[in-house]
């Protein structure tokens, strides 16, 4: 849990998202025209950096077949007489079936599709024009007098790996984090040596009891040497989580520093937390089930694969006090939207003061227990 676990989590994941964008989705193409014009089109199907076309079709019962064992995720049906219709200036569709419960490759896929019917359109009515007698450059502009320019200000490439690799390791090390949090602590508890851990780190308390009420600064101590090693060894993963974020884009130092801070302030918070679940049930198994129902699905109310204003009012109360949920923000902005430090520095603020109250509601928690013998030994 604190060195092999996540650092095969970080490189998996690396790993997972090495291809940093979709290319090649394969769909399958039913032409029941066989006409020049959809002939081009097909071609310009295949010729589409995102699609390739993996197989046609003659019937309906095949291409459903197809779908359904996901060889491929859609069919882009040519109707009978296309060629004809277009070249005699009629309305004549592409009809695409695809597969929509992927959200991801259905609009990769819509917008490549959509791409090439307009390419096509675009190309047989400038023909038409020319044939009518105007210059290609006045066609052009006929056909489409209205352009729309994109300008995509952050992640213009559609990097994957800057998406979706990078948000989701700190998101798995939060995960890791309250686990250790819950079990470095709840062991102590289930084995009942939580008075001999107490005993060992105050040297002034003899004897098998605890006679006097344990000091709360003790206890602090005592549980920020327990954590020690386990921050050592995140702070490294952190590094390299982020190390692996950066290498494509140029990062200014300061926002780097931050990041890494904002990263390991929530790793430290999340150890606080999985305390906390644990000491405040006297029970790991608890403590265990109370950090998966926090720490699991956090990413997906974090904002990062579905808007947070998109989100429901009471979704939004619920992300907002997920602590994974404000880091994102910070290293979204910082890394990839390589915004002003200013904007990240409530973040880093919020955090610090979280983590605080963590670090003393664990050590008053603890006390608690101690105080608790009676209670040691819970599953």
């Amino acid at each position: 849990m604190v060195v092999w676990l996540p650092l095969l989590t970080v490189f998996m994941v690396w790993w997972i998202f090495s291809q940093t964008q979709i290319t090649d989705l394969p769909i399958g193409v039913m032409d029941q025209d066989n006409g020049p014009v959809a002939n081009m089109a097909v071609r310009y199907l295949e010729a589409s950096p995102t699609l390739t076309v993996r197989q046609l079709y003659y019937s309906d019962t095949e291409a459903q077949a197809a779908i359904l064992q996901r060889d491929v995720y859609a069919i882009v049906v040519i109707p009978e007489n296309f060629s004809r219709n277009i070249l005699s200036g009629k309305s004549a569709p592409l009809v695409l079936r695809v597969n929509a419960q992927y959200g991801t490759h259905s609009g990769i896929i819509q917008t490549s599709v959509q791409a090439v019917a307009g390419t096509l359109s675009a190309g047989v009515e400038i023909q038409r024009l020319i044939k009518k007698g105007m210059s290609p450059a006045q066609a052009a502009i006929a056909y489409s007098p209205i352009k729309i320019q994109r300008i995509s200000l952050f992640n213009a490439a559609t990097n994957y790996q800057q998406f979706l690799a990078s948000t989701v390791i700190p998101a798995l090390l939060h995960i890791l984090a309250m686990v250790i949090g819950a079990t470095t602590i709840g062991r102590e508890l289930r084995d009942k040596n939580l008075g001999h851990w107490y005993r060992f780190i105050n040297k002034h308390q003899s004897g098998h009891k605890i006679d006097e009420p344990a000091s709360v600064l003790v206890i602090l101590g005592g549980l920020l040497g327990k954590y020690f090693w386990p921050t050592v060894a995140y702070s490294v993963w952190a590094m390299l989580a982020l190390w692996l974020a950066t290498p494509q884009t140029s990062i200014a130092i300061g926002s780097f520093i931050i990041t890494y801070i904002g990263l390991i302030l929530l790793i430290m918070l999340s150890f606080w937390l999985g305390a906390i679940f644990t000491l405040g049930a006297f029970s790991l198994r608890m403590g265990l089930s109370s950090t998966a129902f926090i720490s699991a699905p956090s990413y997906a109310f974090a904002g990062v694969t579905f808007p947070y204003i998109a989100i429901s009012d009471s979704a939004k109360h619920w992300s907002d006090a997920l602590p994974l949920t404000h880091y994102l923000k910070l290293h979204i902005a910082q890394l990839q939207m390589q915004a002003p430090i200013a904007v990240s520095l409530p973040i880093i603020y919020g955090l610090t003061l979280a983590t605080g109250i963590a670090m003393i509601l664990t050590a008053l928690l603890t006390k608690r227990a101690l105080a608790h013998p009676e209670r040691w030994g819970a599953r």
